[in-house]
């Protein structure tokens, strides 16, 4: 029997806005199995019309159909009322026969057959219930909220459920597992129940499977069963906004000069042979004169510009967990400079110590880093040989976004050369060592000594240092640097200081 739970609109709209049964669910029960603090309450009336359309650019990520999932995990118990019941109708049916009270054993019998005859009560009760779910967006930047719509339905046109109960499983990242108290359920009756989620750390998250459980009207029996696959979330890392960066000859992306494939004028061009549908217009006449053939000349192209970035991911480079780990400003920052400039025109290559990531797009490096995980790599040195390999003479900028390198790994990056433009983040909370590594050198006040000597030999190497603790941070310090200012970070250099 198929039911009568229809899937919901891409933007979260319910198919079916006419059903007279279906009606908005108020969340109850105690506060220990309240929703998650985000959860998005439902008015208690009914009928009403069901969740309004959820407007979001990402299409929702919808569950099979609404059918139960094959061979789920059913677990049967009794609760604290059905287990006293049983207690006490065995004490009475002692007592009573201990006393020769009649009555007192009647008792005890019918307290010690309440609980199994509720039993029958819920048998395929949970067969009965179907289900769907959609996340609103699939795809949502760390910090920012997704909506997930679940929808419940009673399959049968003659048996209602009782007591029915449902909980979405999450995980810790995403909050608190809600739960909601439905109740009862009529014969062909649908519920939708919607909550929040807030990511604060990106990642794919599993949402689901859906545990629904149901109780016999005396509540002496809980049934409870896994339903359903879950859905999935993906968390891109946040990105902020930085300001344009000039190209090499002072132009980006489709605002630069037109050249010719030759790289002469439009005076003395490179002519090559006429073929079949040039445009006459183009013909050469000095070249044809002189070659005795039609000479056209060549088609005229933009210069793009080419950059790339090199990410730390190494686990021992990067210190703390969750948001306001290393790692995570990172990333952050690595994503916000590929944007800018993938946005700009730039044809990137996005680099890590493990290889070159997928970079078609800004998408697809998002979707790429949401997914990058801390490495193992025990050093930074094949990174840095892809990023000063033969594309980096025509590369326009460099970008290096670090944790904490070694002074060998600081001379390897600082002798990196072809690039117009060359820019190092280093993240100040990395896993830098305790200890200075040049005795020599001053101490600078709320700044390591091992970042203070990376930053000198990447800044006596011509690169353009940025200090950051937290991505916030990099839009004011990447426009001191795209304009020319040298080191920019929080902290004098030492030069300043003397």
């Amino acid at each position: 029997m198929r039911p009568p739970v229809s899937h919901h609109h891409p933007q979260g709209t319910p198919a079916a806005q006419s059903q007279p049964d279906v009606s908005h669910h108020h969340p109850q029960g105690t506060p220990a199995a309240q929703p998650h603090p985000n959860a998005n309450h439902h008015r208690p009336t009914a009928p009403v019309i069901p969740t309004p359309p959820v407007r979001s650019p990402a299409p929702a990520s919808h569950d099979s159909a609404p059918a139960p999932a094959a061979r789920p995990r059913r677990r049967r118990r009794f609760t604290a009322r059905g287990v006293c019941m049983l207690v006490l109708g065995l004490v009475a049916v002692v007592a009573g026969s201990v006393l020769g009270q009649r009555e007192l054993v009647a008792v005890g019998v019918l307290l010690l057959a309440v609980p199994p005859l509720s039993a029958l009560t819920v048998v395929g009760a949970t067969a009965r219930i179907a289900h769907s779910r959609s996340v609103v967006p699939v795809r949502v930047a760390a910090g920012h909220d997704a909506r997930v719509l679940v929808r419940v339905g009673n399959t049968s046109r003659t048996w209602p459920v009782s007591a029915l109960f449902v909980e979405d499983t999450l995980p810790a990242p995403l909050g608190t597992e809600p739960r909601y108290t439905i109740g009862h359920l009529g014969p062909r009756a649908v519920r939708d129940v919607t909550y929040l989620v807030r990511p604060a750390v990106r990642g794919s998250y599993p949402v689901g499977p859906l545990r629904i459980g149901v109780a016999d009207p005396l509540g002496c029996v809980r049934v409870t069963r896994d339903v359903g696959a879950p859905s999935t979330l993906l968390v891109t890392p946040p990105v902020v906004p930085l300001d344009a960066l000039g190209g090499a000859d002072g132009s980006q992306g489709e605002q630069s000069p037109r050249r010719t494939v030759s790289g002469v004028g439009e005076q003395d061009p490179v002519p090559r042979e006429y073929r079949h549908g040039d445009e006459l217009r183009r013909v050469h006449w000095r070249s044809t004169a002189k070659q005795g053939e039609l000479m056209v000349r060549r088609d005229e192209q933009h210069w793009r510009e080419n950059s790339s970035i090199l990410l730390d991911t190494r686990r021992s480079a990067h210190r703390g967990e969750g948001p306001g780990g290393s790692l995570e400003t990172a990333v952050s920052a690595a994503a916000s400079v590929a944007v800018h400039l993938i946005d700009g025109g730039h044809e990137l290559r996005f680099l890590t110590e493990r290889g070159r990531m997928h970079t078609a797009d800004a998408s697809g490096v998002l979707d790429g880093l949401a997914v990058t995980r801390a490495s193992d790599a025990p050093g930074l040195f094949g990174g840095i040989d892809q990023l000063g390999g033969s594309r980096s003479a025509s590369s326009s900028l460099l970008v290096a976004v670090l944790g904490a390198v070694s002074a060998e790994e600081a001379a390897a990056l600082s002798a990196v050369r072809g690039a117009a433009a060359r820019v190092a983040v280093l993240c100040a909370h990395g896993a830098w060592p305790a200890h200075p590594s040049a005795p020599e050198a001053a101490p600078a006040p709320g700044l390591p000594e091992s970042v203070r000597g990376v930053r000198d030999v990447l800044t006596s190497g011509g690169w353009r240092v940025l200090i950051v603790s937290s991505a916030s941070e990099l839009p004011a310090l990447w426009r001191r640097a795209t304009a020319g200012e040298g080191a920019a970070a929080p902290y004098p250099s030492r030069e300043g200081r003397r």
